[in-house]
């Protein structure tokens, strides 16, 4: 019997998708390799409608917008709609991984955001079984940072984040969402050991960073799309949390491998 879905697993949370192609499902199951899971009971499940949809503005930004227990996501090149009661939702678009991207990501920041979690703009990587975050503004070495990492260390990702909150602390997990090294993350997890704030220098270095701007680095570089004022005052809180319970340094570093020898 034909294939009818791949189910992508991200921070152990699993979304089923369905589509009538079996083309467009290799296609997924390409671009996710190693996040695909064989899980029959996928926590959520999206049917696919691969007509694209009339394309108002295709540069416009995302909107995440919630209505009578219903979010519905859009963008230039996808349409979609999730209900969190029933654990399903449908999405139109043409038949391209990218629209996919974005739709996981939302639920996942939604989700996250209702768990003391979020996404977040930064690279990542496991060492000696501790996980490190590197983030900062655009040009300010996350990609670098996660290419000069040695032969001991598994990337999680160069471009987003994964943070998940435990009771016993927060964990970072590996994704599929890719920065400019184009290379999927490792689907592992691992505690968060520290979170460094990135800026090169002639040398390399650590800085103390003040818990406030520390905070505000954080909310800085959260990715998150709803304009909703209960998660956002969620995230709020969750920012202040992870920065009063995670050692948060500034570091500074010239494209040089030897600066992974100070972290940790």
């Amino acid at each position: 019997m034909a294939r009818s879905k791949v189910t992508i697993e991200i921070g152990g949370i699993a979304a089923g998708v369905a589509a009538p192609d079996p083309a467009f499902l290799d296609m997924l199951e390409n671009r996710y390799v190693g996040f695909v899971s064989s899980r029959e009971d996928a926590d959520f499940a999206f049917e696919v409608d691969l007509t694209a949809p009339e394309m108002v503005d295709p540069d416009a930004d995302v909107s995440v917008t919630h209505h009578a227990g219903r979010w519905s996501f859009e963008r230039g090149d996808f349409r979609a709609e999730w209900e969190p009661a029933t654990r399903c939702g449908k999405i139109r678009q043409s038949p391209n991984p990218y629209s996919i991207d974005a739709v996981l990501r939302i639920l996942h920041s939604l989700l996250l955001a209702r768990q003391g979690g979020f996404l977040l703009h930064a690279a990542s990587a496991i060492r000696n079984g501790k996980a490190f975050l590197f983030t900062g503004v655009s040009g300010a070495g996350k990609t670098t940072i996660a290419g000069l990492a040695p032969p001991d260390t598994a990337l999680l990702t160069d471009e987003i984040s994964y943070v998940r909150k435990l009771a016993s602390g927060y964990q970072a997990c590996g994704t599929p969402f890719t920065g400019e090294l184009q290379k999927l993350g490792e689907n592992i997890c691992a505690p968060i050991a520290a979170m460094y704030l990135l800026a090169k220098g002639p040398v390399n270095r650590i800085e103390a960073v003040p818990v406030a701007e520390a905070a505000r680095a954080l909310l800085g570089n959260i990715l998150f799309f709803a304009k909703d004022r209960e998660l956002i005052a969620a995230l709020l809180r969750s920012a202040c949390e992870f920065v009063d319970r995670v050692p948060v340094s500034r570091l500074i570093f010239a494209p040089d491998s030897r600066v992974w020898g100070m972290i940790g």
